[in-house]
C-alpha cells in the first residue's frame, strides 16, 4: 500500500533491534528494575499470564519535555514474519489496561500491536489536553515511529509501517485526528467518539453543564488539565454560556479541524444511547471522510455513553475484518454493510437481557432519508398555529429532565415503573405538541426536524427540544434514548422562526401512540439563563421525521417449531374432535356460577399414574369479570399445569374447574369462549398475518363473522404489519400476532402464558396495555409470566403457587403492600445528615441506607422529581431503579426460593 509521505525525516526516536531471545528476555526481567535505556525507559518482555501465544512488552517512552508515556506492545506467532500495526487508544477516565484484551486479540490474528495510557492517565506523566495535537496527537506520530523501527513490523516505505488505529471516546478521537496529522496512518475504526467537541459540550451555544463537569471530575479535576483548558472550563462554567474563545479551542483539538486532510477507510461506530456524543457526531464524520474518497461504513450500537450494551464482542470482530481487508489487503475479509444499526428483538426469558438484532442497508442513509410529514397539533387537534406561552424560571429552577450522566444505565429498571424514564418537565415550563394516533408502526432513523416561531420578553431565548411516543393512555411516554436538543435563539425579542434538528434516533413508534413534540424552558443537563423570562411558541410546519426506507431488519432465523406446530396444530385439532365424540356426560351447569370467569375447586394433579407426587394439590381461586390475574410461582410450582387442565388439554385427578358455570372436560362446548396463548403459536412464515389468522379461524369450523377479525387486531395493534409475510416480522411483532389469534371470537376469558418472552421494553409496554385494553370491555385475563415487575403493573390480582399449593390470593396491592420504594446507588455511603434530609423531601415518605445506597419509599412524589431533588442535594448517584416489592413478597411467601 503506497501512500503520502508525512514530511517527518530523522532518526527514530527510539532504536529497538530484533527480538530478545528467550535467554536473554530472562536476564532482561531481572535488570529491567534497575536498567534504564537511554530515551526508552525501562523496557520488558512479558507473556500475558493466562494466554502465553501473545508476547507482551511493557515499556515507558520518552515523549520529551520531561513527559513519559505508559506503553505495551503485544506480538504472537513467528518473530520473522512481517505484519501490520494497529495503535489502540482508551477512553477518557482510563489507561492501556482498559484495551489489553482487545490488543490481545488482534495480536492473535496477526497484528503487532501497541497500546498507551494518555497523558495524565494510568501511569503516563504530563496534563490532559484534550488530545492537543502538540501533545497527544504528536505522541501518537512518535509511536509510530518507533513501530516503523520493529523488525516484525510491516512497512510501506522505510519509516512508514502499515498501521491502523481504533480507541473508544477519548481513544476515538486521537485516531481521528493523528489520520489528520500523520499521513501513515492507513484506516481507522473510531467508537463512540466526538467530531467536533465544541458542538459536543457547547450545542448551538448552550453550555452542557453536567458532561462538562463529568469530564473535569473524571480527569482528576481542574489541575491536571493544560492550564488553558482549565481557565476555559471555569470562565465557561461561571458565565453559563460559552464564548468564541471556547469554542476556538475545542475545535482546534477536535478531528473537525483536519478533517478534510482523513482520507483512510474508516468504520464508525456511534453509539445510540449516548447524550455526550450523538450520532450526529458519527454523521458528521461520516460524511466528511466520504466525500474525501474514503470507504467508510456506520455502525449504530445499542449502548454509548448513557449506558447499554457496547456490543463489544461484535464490534471488535468487524474491527479485525475491517482491518484485515485495508491492512492486510485481504480482499475475501467481510467488512459489513455500509451501514448497521442495532435494534431490540426481544428479551431473554433466563436472564431478563434484552436481545439484540442488527437492521442494515447497503449505503449509509445518513439522518434524513425517507422524510414523512407528521402533522401536529394541541392535545392531538390540527392546531398547528396555536401559541402557547412558557416560563423560564428565575435561576432555571426546577429543571426539566432528560438525562443524568452516570445513572442512565438503570432506564430500563425506572421504565418498568411505567415512567418512561427519567424524563420529566414542569407545567408553565413546556409546551407541547401531539399527532393524532399512529395509524401503523412508524420507524424512526435519524433526526426529526421542525420548524417553530419563538419570541421572548428577554433578547435571548433557550429551549430544548424533545420527540416523546406517547402511549394510547396518554400518559405513558417515552423519550428515546433520552435525547434532548437545546437551542439558542438570538435576537428572539421580536419573535423568529428557528428550524430544530432534534436528536438522531432509531426508534419505532408502535399502531396507536402518538408522537409529542416538547420544547422545555430548562433541563438540568445543560445551563439556562439565570433570568426569568416568557417565551411563546407556535408552530411553522409538520414534524418532518426521517424513516430511511433503505433499513431492513434482518429476519431472525426460524427454528424448526415454526414450521412443525401448524402440523401439530392439526394432528391435536383432530386428537380433540376425536375425544371430543368420546367425552362423557359432563356434570351439569351451575347457574350461581354463570357469570364468574373461573373457579377452581379443590383441583389436584398427579405427576403420573399411581404416584404420589403432585404437580397439583387441592387448588382453589376465583376469578371475576374484568380482573387481570397474574399466575405466578417458582418453576415446579404446578402452573403450567393448571392451565393445561384449565384449556381441558388434561384431565385432574380430583377437584374441578368451572368456566362461566361449566365444568371443564376435553372438548367442553364452553372453552369456545376461552383463547389461549400458551408457548408461542405456530405460523406459516409465507404468508401474511392475516392470512395466517384466517386460516386458523376456519380450522376452528365457526363462521367467519364470530371471529371479530377488526376488535382483535385493533387490540392487538399489528396496523399495515398484517399484509405482510410472517417471515418478516421481528419477534415482537409474532408475539402480537400470536395474541391476536388468542383473541379471536373475543373469547371472555383469555388466557397468557409468559406473553412477554422475547420482547424488548417498549414492546413489554405495549402488550401490557393490550391486555388491560382488553380486560377493560368487561373481559377476563389470566397471565403467567416471571417478570415480576411487569405483573405488578399488569394485574389487578395474583394467585400464588408453591410446590402444587396455593400460597396466597388476593389483590396485588393487598399482597404487596402500597408505597413506591426506590433503590438509589450512591457512589459512597451517605452520613445520617444526608439520609435525613432525603426522608424529609416533600412526597417521600421514607429512607433508609443499605449496602451501596439508600431504601426511599415514595408518598406521591415521582421518580423524576426525586431524581431532580437528589442532584441538588448533591447525592452521589450512581443508579436508581425499583426496589422489586412484588419479588420481595413472592420471595417471602414461597420461603425465599424459586
Amino acid at each position: 500500500m503506497t501512500r503520502p509521505t508525512s514530511g517527518k525525516t530523522g532518526k527514530p526516536w527510539l532504536k529497538a533491534g530484533k527480538p530478545w531471545p528467550r535467554s536473554r528476555r530472562r536476564l532482561l526481567a531481572i535488570a529491567a528494575a534497575v536498567a534504564v535505556l537511554a530515551g526508552a525507559g525501562t523496557w520488558t518482555a512479558l507473556a500475558a499470564d493466562d494466554k502465553p501465544a501473545v508476547r507482551q512488552a511493557d515499556q515507558v517512552m520518552d515523549m520529551g519535555g520531561g513527559v513519559r508515556i505508559d506503553t505495551s506492545y503485544f506480538t504472537a506467532g513467528s518473530a520473522d514474519s512481517k505484519r501490520p500495526a494497529v495503535l489502540i487508544g482508551h477512553g477518557f477516565g482510563g489507561s492501556k489496561k482498559d484495551v489489553k484484551g482487545q490488543a490481545e486479540d488482534l495480536a492473535r490474528d496477526g497484528y503487532a500491536v501497541l497500546t498507551w495510557s494518555a497523558r495524565g492517565f494510568g501511569k503516563s506523566g504530563g496534563k490532559i489536553g484534550l488530545n492537543d495535537p502538540k501533545a497527544e496527537v504528536a505522541d501518537v506520530s512518535k509511536m509510530i515511529d518507533w513501530l516503523a523501527e520493529r523488525p516484525e513490523v510491516q512497512l510501506d516505505k522505510a519509516g512508514d509501517p502499515r498501521v491502523g488505529m481504533t480507541g473508544a471516546s477519548y481513544g476515538g478521537a486521537v485516531s481521528l485526528l493523528a489520520a489528520g496529522y500523520d499521513k501513515r496512518v492507513d484506516a481507522l475504526a473510531p467508537q463512540i467518539t466526538y467530531w467536533n467537541l465544541a458542538d459536543a459540550l457547547f450545542p448551538d451555544g448552550v453550555f452542557k453543564k453536567l458532561w462538562a463537569g463529568a469530564f473535569v471530575s473524571t480527569g482528576g479535576g481542574c489541575k491536571k488539565f493544560e492550564p488553558r483548558l482549565c481557565e476555559m472550563y471555569e470562565r465557561v462554567a461561571v458565565a453559563g454560556k460559552p464564548d468564541e474563545a471556547a469554542r476556538k479551542l475545542l475545535e482546534e483539538r477536535s478531528p473537525v479541524a483536519v478533517g478534510d486532510k482523513i482520507k483512510v477507510p474508516s468504520l464508525i461506530v456511534q453509539g445510540q444511547t449516548d447524550s455526550l456524543f450523538p450520532l450526529g457526531q458519527a454523521d458528521a464524520m461520516a460524511k466528511t471522510i466520504g466525500d474525501n474518497g474514503a470507504p467508510v461504513a456506520v455502525d449504530w450500537i445499542a449502548g454509548g455513553h448513557d449506558g447499554g450494551d457496547r456490543e463489544a464482542g461484535r464490534v471488535e470482530a468487524r474491527i479485525g475484518k475491517w482491518f484485515d481487508r485495508y491492512l492486510k489487503e485481504d480482499t475475501s475479509a467481510d467488512t459489513g454493510p455500509a451501514f448497521r444499526v442495532t435494534r431490540t428483538g426481544g428479551v431473554d426469558s433466563t436472564d431478563g437481557r434484552a436481545q439484540l438484532r442488527g437492521a442494515t442497508d447497503g449505503e449509509y442513509p445518513g439522518l434524513d432519508s425517507g422524510q414523512r410529514n407528521i402533522p401536529l397539533g394541541r392535545g392531538g387537534k390540527a392546531q398547528a398555529k396555536a401559541t402557547q406561552t412558557i416560563d423560564n424560571p428565575a435561576g432555571a429552577n426546577p429543571p426539566s429532565i432528560s438525562n443524568v450522566p452516570g445513572i442512565s444505565g438503570g432506564l430500563e429498571q425506572l421504565s418498568s415503573l411505567g415512567i418512561g424514564g427519567l424524563s420529566v418537565d414542569f407545567p408553565g415550563q413546556f409546551a407541547h405538541f401531539d399527532s393524532a394516533p399512529m395509524t401503523s408502526d412508524l420507524t424512526i432513523t435519524g433526526s426529526p426536524t421542525v420548524t417553530v416561531h419563538v419570541k421572548s420578553s428577554r433578547d435571548d431565548a433557550v429551549l430544548f427540544g424533545k420527540v416523546y411516543d406517547v402511549g394510547p393512555d396518554g400518559k405513558q411516554q417515552v423519550l428515546p434514548s433520552q435525547l434532548v436538543s437545546p437551542i439558542r435563539v438570538t435576537g428572539a425579542k421580536d419573535g423568529k422562526d428557528v428550524r430544530i434538528t432534534l436528536p438522531a434516533i432509531d426508534h419505532e413508534v408502535q399502531s396507536g401512540h402518538r408522537l409529542r413534540l416538547a420544547l422545555a424552558s430548562t433541563d438540568l443537563g445543560y445551563a439556562s439563563p439565570a433570568d426569568p423570562a416568557t417565551y411563546t411558541v407556535s408552530l411553522k410546519g409538520d414534524l418532518g421525521v426521517p424513516t430511511a426506507p433503505g433499513v431492513k431488519t434482518g429476519a431472525a432465523a426460524l427454528p424448526a417449531w415454526v414450521w412443525m406446530l401448524p402440523l401439530a396444530g392439526l394432528a391435536i385439532a383432530a386428537g380433540l374432535l376425536y375425544t371430543a365424540r368420546r367425552r362423557t356426560s359432563a356434570p351439569p351447569a351451575d347457574r350461581e356460577l354463570a357469570e364468574v370467569p373461573l373457579q377452581i375447586a379443590d383441583l389436584s394433579k398427579k405427576y403420573a399414574k399411581g404416584s404420589d407426587r403432585y404437580a397439583v394439590r387441592d387448588l382453589s381461586f376465583r376469578v371475576e369479570k374484568g380482573q387481570v390475574l397474574g399466575l405466578l410461582g417458582p418453576n415446579g410450582a404446578g402452573k403450567t399445569t393448571t392451565l393445561r387442565m384449565l384449556m381441558g388439554l388434561i384431565t385432574p385427578d380430583a377437584g374441578e374447574i368451572r368456566v362461566f358455570g361449566h365444568a371443564i372436560r376435553p372438548g367442553a362446548p364452553v372453552l369456545s369462549r376461552v383463547g389461549a396463548f400458551v408457548e408461542g403459536a405456530g405460523f406459516l412464515p409465507h404468508l401474511s398475518g392475516r392470512d395466517n389468522l384466517e386460516l386458523y379461524w376456519a380450522a376452528t369450523g365457526r363462521p367467519a363473522e364470530d371471529a371479530h377479525f377488526d376488535e382483535a387486531l385493533e387490540i392487538a395493534g399489528l396496523g399495515d404489519a398484517l399484509a405482510r409475510a410472517v417471515r418478516t416480522y421481528s419477534q415482537g411483532m409474532r408475539q402480537r400476532l400470536a395474541i391476536a389469534q388468542a383473541m379471536l371470537g373475543l373469547p371472555d376469558l383469555l388466557i397468557l402464558d409468559e406473553p412477554t418472552n422475547g420482547l424488548d421494553p417498549p414492546q413489554i409496554r405495549e402488550m401490557r396495555e393490550v391486555m388491560i385494553r382488553y380486560a377493560a370491555a368487561g373481559r377476563t385475563v389470566i397471565v403467567s409470566s416471571h417478570l415480576l415487575a411487569e405483573v405488578e403493573q399488569s394485574c389487578t390480582h395474583l394467585v400464588v403457587m408453591h410446590r402444587g399449593k396455593l400460597v396466597q390470593a388476593g389483590p396485588v396491592a393487598e399482597i404487596v403492600g402500597s408505597g413506591e420504594t426506590l433503590l438509589v446507588g450512591t457512589e459512597v455511603p451517605l452520613d445520617v445528615v444526608t439520609v435525613e434530609k432525603v426522608a424529609a423531601l416533600e412526597g417521600v415518605a421514607s429512607a433508609e441506607p443499605t449496602d451501596g445506597g439508600v431504601l426511599i419509599r415514595l408518598d406521591d412524589a415521582s421518580v423524576p422529581q426525586l431524581l431532580a431533588e437528589l442532584v441538588r442535594l448533591e447525592v452521589p448517584v450512581t443508579s436508581v431503579g425499583p426496589h422489586r416489592r412484588l419479588e420481595d413478597a413472592f420471595l417471602n411467601l414461597i420461603g425465599g426460593t424459586a
